[in-house]
């Protein structure tokens, strides 16, 4: 599945932690009530651009409805430090591999590295990636900032989904952060969006 170019603008627009942006209900009913209305040199752009932003809306919504790839799929994203391709090959065997897909701007997003980072003790024998759409620009920096007690630790990675294989092949959240939990053997054991307590998180990652 490809996503349009519009759609993924939409998904990387997204404000705040959330997928699900606010719509005026309104906007319809003031657009089809037009009795008594003149026309006469009346831009009706911005009518079209609600259409078309409802539309994706939608879409989102459809695509967000579908379950996760039950079996982890083929993929290659970058790592953001050296821009070296990472592929399934490149996970380390016999753990199991949260996955966290993530916006660098969303605040939510920044406590939850934080608090693994405090926590990082207990989740060592996890592989654990966190993964964006965004410029590496703006991610380059995101753990030294928010999650420094990860930076450098051997399971800890930030990667670059330059070619949106997570939206296309593994899910569309509501939702950032958005964490799914995958077996030692690449089956979906959990997944769940927006912020969550920390301890919640923590079982998880090690039940």
């Amino acid at each position: 599945m490809t996503l349009s170019t519009l759609l993924l603008s939409t998904i990387l627009g997204i404000s705040g932690c959330s997928n699900s942006s606010n719509t005026n209900t309104n906007s319809t009913a003031n657009v089809e009530n037009h009795d008594g209305h003149d026309h006469a040199g009346h831009d009706h752009s911005s009518h079209s651009h609600t259409s078309k932003a409802a539309e994706q809306q939608q879409k989102i919504e459809e695509l967000s409805q579908k379950a996760p790839a039950q079996v982890l799929p083929p993929f290659k994203f970058y790592k953001v430090k050296s821009g070296i391709s990472f592929t399934n090959d490149d996970i380390p065997k016999g753990k199991k591999t949260a996955f966290i897909l993530f916006d660098p701007s969303c605040g939510h997003c920044q406590i939850e590295a934080g608090q693994l980072g405090k926590n990082y003790a207990k989740i060592k024998n996890v592989n654990l990636y966190f993964i964006s759409m965004n410029d590496p620009a703006l991610m380059a920096n995101f753990l030294e900032t928010f999650g420094k007690e990860l930076v450098g630790k051997p399971n800890v990675e930030v990667l670059y989904d330059k070619n949106q294989d997570f939206i296309q092949k593994i899910h569309v959240p509501k939702q950032f952060p958005a964490n799914y939990v995958y077996t030692a053997e690449g089956k979906l054991q959990s997944h769940w969006d927006g912020d969550k307590k920390i301890d919640f998180i923590l079982t998880e990652y090690t039940k």
